[in-house]
């Protein structure tokens, strides 16, 4: 009994400091309040919310930790080898949806191979231990067969939508000709079955015209991804080049133009493809210029902002902020407004929590977890 006493008391003395050292936030619609819930992450890429209130947390050097009480586990065993170069590493995680019968968890990450590396999907069982967990059974669902050894341009997110489908963000790794090239994985939002195989409703499940895991074409680098409650469809969000920064909402076989069309221009500041339109390419939902560098997307569904409901939360790499779209009961975007601005560093990943409240990663070599709530009139 007096162990457990102990125990409690540290984790209140714990939490206590955090909240001690929070801070309030005036925003268009409600004051938040922050607390930093974890510290000292190599870079951490992705999150996902574990049944007993833990997190699971990637670094993009290519550990898998959990994070439990403030406390950051050692790193989770059997994760495959990683290229950790430039923006390649370990990237996003999300738990099935019967995580709780059997552990599996899905991540992606940069697989190094002959040629370099590519972005590649995977499944595993998650097996908790006493310092942190395991890995058993990797299974590679999804892979991009040309490896380069360029350093940007990976993607990539994971998202399960509600008929247990996944879909996978993969950026055209630096070279933009790939993202037309449909017999290439590279540009491509994929879809797949849970076990790795092509849905039979795919647009190109035939393999004729391209390769059947695809769903759309014409990206550049997504790295937010997030299924919409509101309009019952994927939304992605990607980095442009000067400019041009998109949210999308990727439908069945559609080109997103990239780079055919773009809001953005060249780093030489000429004029990119055949400007922002062409027929047979799709328009973005909304876009930037200039370029936000935006990492991590969520719709907010939840209790304790009610003010956001329906709204989209996107990371911002460059400005170090959090955008929050607001949207109609339809879910068009109208305002703009800019959140946190250089209040914790760059914006790697949002989240939103089982309480309501929102978790940020902090693209960092001393990377956090920001945790934001509603702040409470003294």
């Amino acid at each position: 009994m007096r162990r457990k006493m102990v125990i409690a008391l540290a984790s209140a003395l714990y939490f206590g400091a955090q909240m001690a050292h929070a801070e309030i936030f005036k925003t268009d619609k409600v004051s938040i309040s922050s607390e930093t819930v974890a510290h000292n992450l190599a870079h951490p890429w992705g999150m996902a919310f574990l049944p007993d209130g833990s997190l699971l947390v990637t670094e993009r050097t290519g550990n898998m930790r959990i994070v439990k009480d403030g406390q950051v586990s050692a790193p989770v065993a059997g994760v495959p080898e990683v290229a950790a170069k430039g923006q390649g590493g370990l990237l996003d995680v999300v738990l099935a949806p019967d995580f709780t019968e059997n552990g599996r968890i899905y991540f992606t990450f940069s697989e190094p191979g002959k040629g370099g590396a590519g972005t590649a999907l995977a499944s595993a069982k998650l097996v908790r231990t006493e310092n942190g967990g395991a890995l058993d059974g990797v299974i590679i669902l999804a892979s991009m067969h040309k490896k380069t050894n360029k350093g940007q341009h990976f993607g990539s997110r994971i998202v399960v939508a509600p008929d247990g489908k996944l879909f996978v963000t993969m950026g055209e790794r630096g070279d933009r000709q790939r993202a037309q090239d449909f017999k290439d994985e590279a540009g491509s939002v994929l879809r797949i079955n849970a076990d790795g195989t092509t849905p039979a409703d795919n647009p190109f499940a035939d393999g004729e015209k391209a390769l059947p895991q695809i769903w759309s074409k014409g990206h550049r680098n997504p790295q937010g991804a997030t299924w919409d409650p509101v309009t019952q469809s994927l939304l992605t969000v990607e980095h442009g080049a000067q400019g041009g920064d998109e949210i999308n909402q990727p439908r069945a076989g559609k080109n997103y133009g990239w780079p055919v069309i773009s809001y953005g221009k060249d780093y030489s500041g000429a004029k990119i493809g055949k400007g922002t339109k062409a027929a047979g390419y799709e328009q973005p939902l909304y876009y930037w210029d200039p370029s936000i560098a935006p990492s991590g997307l969520a719709v907010y569904q939840g209790k304790m902002f009610p003010e956001w409901q329906g709204d989209l939360l996107v990371g911002s790499l460059k400005f170090a902020t959090l955008v929050r779209l607001d949207r109609d009961e339809h879910g068009k975007i109208g305002s703009e407004e800019r959140l946190l601005k250089d209040a914790f560093g760059r914006i790697r990943d949002v989240r939103v929590g089982p309480d309501g409240s929102v978790y940020l990663l902090t693209d960092e070599a001393d990377g956090k977890i920001i945790r934001l709530t509603r702040a409470h009139a003294s």
